[in-house]
């Protein structure tokens, strides 16, 4: 049986906070998918900004905000971010 992707988050997440980043793409895409839901559509965010909102999620919010960009869920341009009309 395939797991939903609210079972397989519900294994990453402790409320509102991730408990770990999966090693496991499919499953990461997943969580990026949950975090990226913390963005509006069409609004701009400075890096500051972007980076206390994923550290509300968890510490490692480098690492989180470069893989929402590496996977095409954030734009970038100029310091600003911009959730992806595909995210």
């Amino acid at each position: 049986m395939k797991r939903t992707d609210e079972q397989i988050l519900a294994g990453f997440l402790d409320g509102d906070r991730l408990k770990v980043i999966p090693a496991k793409r499919s499953k990461k895409i997943i969580v990026l998918r949950w975090l990226v839901e913390r963005f509006e559509p069409g609004v701009d965010y400075p890096e500051s900004q972007v980076n206390a909102m994923i550290k509300i999620a968890h510490e490692d919010f480098a690492t989180l905000r470069r893989e929402l960009y590496d996977n095409y869920l954030l734009d970038r341009a100029d310091g600003i971010y911009r959730r992806t009309p595909s995210a």
